[in-house]
C-alpha cells in the first residue's frame, strides 16, 4: 500500500465516488438484484430478500478490477 498520505486520501475520495454514484444510480441499473440466485420471500405480513447472485456478481467484479489495478 501507498505510505503517502495525499495519494491515500485521493484514492479514498474516489473511492467514495464511485460509492455514491452507484448509490445514486443502482436502481437504473437493469436486472440488479433480479439475478437468478437472488432469493425473494413474500407474505401476507412479511418480506425476505437474500441477494446472493447479486453478490456474487459484484464479488467478481471487484474482485477482478483490483486484480487489475494491482498488476
Amino acid at each position: 500500500m501507498t505510505t503517502n498520505p495525499g495519494k491515500l486520501l485521493i484514492i479514498l475520495g474516489i473511492t467514495l465516488i464511485v460509492l455514491g454514484l452507484l448509490l445514486t444510480f443502482a436502481g437504473k441499473i437493469p436486472l440488479l438484484g433480479k439475478l437468478p440466485g437472488d432469493i425473494r420471500i413474500e407474505r401476507e405480513n412479511f418480506s425476505f430478500y437474500l441477494p446472493l447472485g447479486t453478490c456474487l456478481l459484484l464479488s467478481v467484479l471487484i474482485s477482478l478490477l483490483l486484480w487489475l489495478f494491482r498488476r
